[in-house]
């Protein structure tokens, strides 16, 4: 039987990714990320589980004083027939309440926005969504960012060229 804990690889085995939103690092600054629960239908579950769920267009959002994950396309579960869900319909996130108030002050400033990063299951099974409070890049800091990454690239292939 394995030790109670479990080091930092079955955690990261257990952080199963149901689904990813790549390009939100590209085309955001994520100033901070943090984890929240998310209201899921048992078929909604099905589809995750499956790994055919879709952020490219999903944004949170408030709505009657509740987060909300809009636009995720989570596709309809086969297995559901006629109990499945609709594909696109807002979902709501759980948070505790000053997280939300906190959230909420932030993404009223300026420019600030939430994006969900990844929607993935805990070693316990249950769907967390990473969420990012992040301020939108423009095309010059994207160049600057992609300019950065490649010269960090080629100093680490010089480095172990070198030594």
């Amino acid at each position: 039987m394995a030790p109670a804990g479990g080091g930092a690889k079955q955690r990261e085995e257990a952080r199963r990714f149901a689904a990813q939103n790549r390009r939100a690092r590209h085309d955001y600054q994520i100033d901070e990320t943090l984890e929240a629960g998310i209201m899921l239908l048992g078929s909604e579950v099905k589809s995750l589980r499956a790994g055919r769920a879709s952020l490219a267009e999903a944004w949170a959002g408030v709505r009657d004083g509740d987060l909300f994950l809009f636009n995720a396309n989570v596709p309809e579960y086969a297995g559901a027939n006629q109990f499945n869900h609709e594909p696109k319909r807002p979902r709501k996130l759980l948070v505790h309440r000053r997280e939300r108030d906190r959230l909420l002050a932030a993404i009223k400033r300026e420019g600030m926005t939430l994006v969900p990063l990844s929607v993935y299951f805990n070693p316990r099974g249950i769907a967390k969504v990473e969420l990012g409070v992040a301020k939108g890049r423009r095309q010059a800091d994207k160049r600057q960012a992609i300019k950065a990454r490649d010269w960090q690239r080629d100093k680490q292939r010089l480095m172990r060229m070198k030594g």
